[in-house]
């Protein structure tokens, strides 16, 4: 089995695992005792683990030199915490099942995509694939599994089934993290001088990294109010739910296009500071339209924009993490960038958006178009930074 090969064995049964979870987790902490007051702390808490988790776990791999040791070990223990809500009922025990579920979930996010990204680009050249085909070949295995969790949990008549789903997914990812091979040259940290900066401050001083927790933080942050509040606007606007689901799958089918087929081109032509640039441009125009019309046309077109402003601004954070993070930090760079760009973002603009939707309704969508808006003269100096610290 090659490297292509094994990398989509590994990121379709991760993605798999995520995709029969997620739209479910909720119904099974609601089945498990927790009122839905209850599941937001739950939710929220998880996410604050997970921020913290993320870091310190790619420093742990990096340290170590075993990112795939340390993946292999989260996905099991992730299997087996999430087995663990169906044992418990309660708001104190499904908390602390909770956070023992965020500590292990935290690495399952960047450290695929460290190990991958990593091998993609600076692998043996008999080796070196596509990283797009790999996330898209993910993106379309969520699709999947949220389809099938579905239907078994109709069959069941339950959402705990979806626990047993996930387990065995993770399962199977995990083994498919071992089968992985050696990452490209980096080996475990060497020992530090004793007045030497650690990982994350040694990643944090370098201005190239920090300027792209900005450019990801902005742009990716911008989702959090289309996420919480795209759905309640389209309802009040009154879409049928159907169209609805259409309009969702739209967004999903326009990020599996680009991180398969049109990613990898932009990046080419326009590089990652400009790809990032012409994120944050889509951002400004999708989110502007959507606070001006909310009319099922209107979001029909804009809806393809998804695949600019997360999956294009995606892959070009990971080529500049290529080209601006030693191979020895490579995965304290990703989990770093997961948590403090996108994640913190996310987190608090999801607070935040809850008071905006109060006060604006889809109006709200105008300080999301004001995030890129910012971003955008920021981006094109990512490309500067990443050829600077290449040639360095």
């Amino acid at each position: 089995m090659g490297g292509l090969a094994r990398y989509l064995l590994l990121f379709v049964a991760l993605f798999l695992g995520w995709g029969v979870l997620s739209p479910f987790l909720s119904p099974v902490l609601v089945a498990r005792g927790a009122s839905t007051s209850e599941v937001g702390l739950l939710l929220g808490a998880g996410v604050a683990v997970r921020l913290v988790a993320m870091p310190l776990a790619g420093a742990l791999a990096d340290r170590l030199g075993a990112p795939r040791q340390v993946l292999a070990a989260a996905l099991v223990a992730a299997a087996l915490c999430g087995l663990g809500y169906g044992l418990v009922a309660g708001f104190g025990a499904l908390l602390l099942v909770g956070i023992a579920h965020a500590l292990a979930t935290g690495p399952v996010g960047p450290l695929p995509d460290a190990l991958a990204v990593r091998a993609a680009a600076q692998g043996p050249p008999g080796r070196r694939f596509d990283y797009g085909v790999v996330r898209g070949a993910g993106a379309a295995a969520f699709i999947a599994g949220s389809s099938a969790a579905g239907l078994a949990v109709g069959m069941a008549e339950s959402p705990l089934v979806v626990l047993w789903l996930n387990a065995g997914l993770f399962g199977l990812a995990a083994v498919a993290a071992l089968l992985l091979p050696a990452p490209p040259p980096g080996g475990a940290a060497p020992p530090r001088p004793p007045h030497a900066p650690g990982a994350v401050a040694e990643l944090l001083r370098n201005p190239a990294f920090r300027r792209l927790l900005l450019v990801s933080g902005l742009v990716q942050g911008s989702h959090a109010f289309y996420t919480g509040y795209a759905v309640l606007g389209w309802q009040a606007a009154g879409i049928a739910p159907g169209t609805i689901g259409l309009l969702w799958s739209l967004s999903v089918a326009a990020e599996v296009v680009v991180f398969f087929l049109l990613g990898r081109p932009l990046l080419a032509r326009l590089g990652p500071g400009g790809t990032c640039a012409l994120a944050g441009a889509a951002g400004l125009l999708r989110w502007s339209a959507m606070a001006l019309d909310t009319s099922a046309w209107t979001m029909a077109l804009v809806q393809p924009l998804h695949g600019l402003t997360f999956a294009a601004q995606h892959m070009a954070a990971m080529a500049v993490l290529v080209q601006v993070v030693p191979a020895r930090l490579a995965a304290t760079a990703q989990s770093l960038h997961a948590s403090l760009g996108p994640g913190l973002a996310t987190a608090a603009l999801t607070l935040a958006s809850g008071q905006l939707h109060g006060w604006f309704g889809p109006g709200g969508f105008w300080a999301m178009a004001a995030l890129c808006a910012v971003a955008l003269p920021l981006a094109p100096a990512l490309g500067r930074g990443a050829a600077g610290a290449a040639s360095r």
